[in-house]
């Protein structure tokens, strides 16, 4: 009954007969039939093109202009037809349900509005040939590493576009954290053989869409346009072109996206389109006190949970300047589901991470999942659910028999829960139940999840400190954190930097911090992390042991797709094995700072006595026979290969 009213309004439209006795739509007729005029009458219609040859076959336009609800709408293109219009709550809106048939040609075509008041306006559209077939889509795995990239902080490849006259925040300044200092879509460009060269197969940025707020612009999560590229990044062509010259290089583009809020600058807040476009609208109208979300996550899983508090985490807004947007609207839920697939075929992306994810209504994540993954079946998506707890992430995993009957669809949720119990057993000593105990005991709660290849493990990301941080900047720790990420059976995301030991220890947790300039990517930087210039012995060291290490797994079939074996801790060492075929990875994880020889009898279950094998980052060779001598803490990574 909620949407009783909208449904009410529906307009069957067929005006046909009035434009052909109207002398200038005749006219205009005569114009288009010799050679076809564009228009571009109308002041908004999202998506602004679409494509022919979709599974699902409607499209709803969203169009606004001024007292538009009083238009009649014609379209004559032959397998497009109008299905129904809905007015908004606001005069300014009408939603437009077309449907293209599978027969439908690519090509131009014009929507006739004409008004009340006897005036007309006409809006050329246009249908694209898809790219590729859907089949084509192919998403990230556990074969990839994913750089996360925060774009104003990795290069600025643009100088021309750091300040841009119509936008709030014009000021560049890169000493302050939580200003914007210039990086751009250009500079990850230009850096792509970087990545390639370090071992990456994918690349995450953080939003690139427009971000025009007041303050603190630079991270893009309070988006003000869902189809536009912020111009302090660049242009839609320069985000294309990102997305083809990573593929020359085989790098996947994994899109940052947002459903759940919106910037509270955003161009629909000021003429909102229904009177429940977003969450507590009416008291954002009234200027009355808003709520932000109670955060309370679990009240998603939750079979106790009151009404209450399910409304005061679903209903708050993520932040004051975040409008939590409404997908019970069922215009907004099309809209968000749209617009996705909108730039999937825009880019040809790899991939989509959902950002905070639990905070949208569960039934529409799990309709905007299955959309999605209808149109493209090998496809990825990443939800972020911040949570320690391995029940609540793997509800949310695609395949889990969950309790209230909840199917997700979703691919891929965070490791939160992983990346915790090595941070917290690299840091702890070695006893019972502390220490290497917790990565054992994290990694044997695989067998609750539906598929633990898929989910995402992480040593560090944008909201949170950097992994050299979290591990008191004790180098070896991090490398024991890196290697033992890098060989689970797991999609592996790593954020820019964390290469070079990049910190914010000064301040811990510090968000500007934590999302530092990457050295090099800015005209007179006196240290060049891409080409090493300036780097510390230490710096180099890491970036190197990384390299080494990712370059190996690009082809490791144990570690892509092998079988995990682990033995329980024991006197400070614990060791991992990844096994398919002949090849056998080996990591060892040590504690212990003096000398130890360690007992390979243990391991006699793999068959791996007697055989050679070699170090992946020094290529020392070692024979597998009785004992392995462990000269100090680290970590050792061996393989038969």
């Amino acid at each position: 009954m909620k949407y009783l009213i909208f449904m009410v309004s529906v307009i069957v439209v067929n005006f046909c007969s009035a434009y052909n006795n109207d002398p200038s739509q005749k006219t205009k007729e005569k114009m288009i039939s010799k050679s076809f005029t564009e228009y571009n009458d109308i002041e908004r219609v999202e998506p602004s093109h679409w494509w022919v040859g979709f599974k699902n076959q409607t499209l709803q336009l969203l169009v606004k202009d001024e007292n538009v609800y009083t238009a009649d709408i014609e379209i004559s293109y032959e397998g497009v037809t109008i299905e129904s219009i809905v007015k908004g709550t606001s005069p300014n809106y009408l939603f437009v349900d077309l449907k293209i048939s599978e027969q439908t040609k690519p090509g131009k075509f014009n929507i006739y509005f004409k008004f009340e008041n006897g005036s007309r306006k006409i809006q050329t559209y246009e249908l694209k040939s898809r790219i590729k077939a859907s089949e084509d889509y192919i998403g990230f795995n556990s074969s990839d590493v994913i750089y996360l990239i925060t774009p104003d902080r990795f290069a600025n490849g643009d100088e021309s576009n750091d300040i841009i006259a119509y936008l709030k925040e014009k000021k560049i300044d890169r000493k302050n954290d939580y200003a914007r200092h210039g990086g751009d879509i250009k500079g990850i460009t230009n850096h792509l053989d970087y990545i390639n060269e370090m071992g990456f197969t994918a690349i995450w940025p953080c939003p690139l869409l427009t971000n025009d707020m007041p303050r603190a612009s630079y991270h893009g999560y309070a988006m003000t346009d869902f189809y536009q590229v912020d111009p302090r990044f660049g242009t839609l062509e320069e985000y294309k072109e990102l997305a083809d010259k990573a593929r020359i290089f085989n790098i996947k583009l994994v899109m940052d996206q947002v459903v759940n809020h919106c910037g509270s600058e955003h161009w629909w807040m000021k003429d909102l389109p229904f009177s429940d476009w977003v969450n507590q609208q009416k008291a954002f109208e009234e200027n009355t006190e808003l709520k932000n979300s109670s955060h309370r996550r679990t009240i998603n899983q939750d079979s106790y949970a009151s009404e209450r508090d399910k409304k005061e985490m679903s209903e708050g807004w993520f932040v004051e300047a975040m409008p939590d947007l409404n997908q019970n609207n069922p215009f907004m839920a099309t809209y968000l589901i749209q617009n996705s697939i909108w730039w999937i075929e825009t880019l040809g992306l790899g991939g989509i991470r959902q950002d905070t994810y639990p905070y949208s209504d569960k039934t529409f994540l799990a309709d905007w999942t299955g959309a999605i993954m209808t149109e493209y079946p090998n496809f990825s998506i990443v939800g972020e659910e911040w949570s320690y707890n391995p029940l609540i992430v793997g509800y949310w995993q695609q395949g889990m028999n969950n309790k209230d009957g909840y199917k997700s669809r979703l691919k891929s949720p965070m490791d939160f829960p992983m990346q915790r119990q090595i941070v917290d057993a690299l840091k702890e000593d070695e006893q019972w139940d502390t220490g290497f105990v917790k990565m054992y005991e994290g990694l044997a709660n695989d067998f609750y999840y539906a598929s633990p290849k898929d989910l995402m493990i992480f040593p560090d990301n944008h909201d949170m400190s950097r992994i050299f941080t979290q591990l008191n900047k004790d180098i070896t720790k991090t490398k024991m954190a890196l290697g033992y990420i890098f060989t689970l059976t797991r999609i592996v995301q790593f954020y820019y930097g964390t290469e070079i030991l990049m910190n914010d220890s000064a301040k811990p947790g510090d968000h500007g911090l934590i999302r530092t300039d990457f050295p090099g990517g800015w005209q007179g930087d006196k240290v060049n992390a891409f080409t090493g210039e300036g780097l510390t012995i230490t710096q180099k060291d890491m970036q190197l042991f990384v390299k080494k290490l990712l370059n190996y797994r690009k082809d490791s079939k144990a570690i892509i797709e092998g079988e995990t074996i682990h033995f329980a801790p024991e006197n400070g060492i614990y060791v991992l094995f990844r096994i398919i075929e002949d090849e056998i990875v080996a990591v060892i994880l040590n504690k212990n700072k003096k000398l130890v020889k360690l007992n390979l009898e243990r391991f006699d279950e793999l068959g791996l006595k007697g055989r050679n094998l070699k170090n992946i980052i020094t290529s020392e060779k070692v024979v597998w026979n009785d004992y392995l001598t462990l000269k100090g803490e680290g970590v050792i990574i061996l393989t038969t290969k």
